[in-house]
């Protein structure tokens, strides 16, 4: 392939601005606010469903204590009832007298019992709220954070993406005119070697792979016509020479 060399050294000017591309988009796929959002997100997600649990535990025993609640005064008022009857002598029997003191008696058991599971319930709840209280807290507090990162990564968003698109609106006039068939390969082999298609031959090194090349090779490359397209034997990469090439 040949291609006249301004265009090859053209070609070194759009492989520097895909290669700054290339570093804002990889920069903004891995801002660090992405991998503690991705991380907060995941933990709050964990909280969430250990919230949504205690809520449920929390209804439940707020159920029961309404339940107890409800048992506790229904005794009491029965109680209160019949302690009325006989304090307003309304019971003259006597062997209803005993039975109704029987009664109250069992009634005063009751209430003692009942009252027991309210205040064991009253404990679990209040248990419960706290545990529910504290997750709360931590759902808040991971919100806070959330949003403070979310608008950092925005912002660093907004940063990037205005000078990508700087950067890719100056790749347009460097890579007018150049032939087609080199802009090709060099799509070809920057799609195929790691975003590197083209690199400059520097002190007799390659600039994509690095390598220094022999004598025989840079022999050959200093043949070489300077409209040839010259390509790294070790990589394959698109060759440019320059003055600082070394031949």
């Amino acid at each position: 392939m040949k291609a006249d060399p301004t265009a090859q050294l053209a070609l070194l000017e759009v492989q520097e601005i895909d290669a700054r591309a290339d570093q804002l988009r990889h920069q903004r796929s891995h801002l660090p606010e992405l991998a503690e959002i991705a991380e907060l997100e995941a933990s709050r997600k964990v909280i969430d469903d250990q919230a949504r649990d205690a809520r449920i535990v929390v209804d439940d025993l707020s159920a029961e204590q309404a339940k107890v609640d409800a048992d506790v005064e229904a005794v009491r008022t029965r109680r209160t009832r019949d302690r009325d009857r006989m304090d307003q002598g309304l019971i003259s029997n006597p062997k209803d007298l005993e039975r109704m003191q029987r009664e109250l008696e069992s009634l005063e058991r009751r209430i003692g019992s009942l009252e027991d599971d309210e205040l064991e319930v009253m404990e679990k709840l209040e248990e419960a709220q706290r545990g529910l209280a504290h997750l709360d807290e931590q759902l808040a507090a991971h919100d806070e954070r959330l949003a403070a990162l979310a608008a950092e990564r925005d912002r660093r968003f907004a940063e990037i993406d205005a000078e990508l698109a700087t950067v890719e609106g100056g790749r347009g006039a460097k890579a007018e005119g150049l032939p087609a068939d080199l802009v090709a390969l060099y799509d070809k082999l920057r799609a195929s070697k790691g975003g590197v298609g083209a690199a400059e031959l520097r002190a007799r090194q390659c600039g994509g792979c690095r390598l220094t090349l022999d004598n025989a090779e840079l022999a050959i490359i200093a043949r070489t016509p300077a409209d040839q397209v010259v390509r790294c034997e070790e990589c394959s990469r698109i060759l440019v020479r320059t003055a600082e090439s070394g031949l």
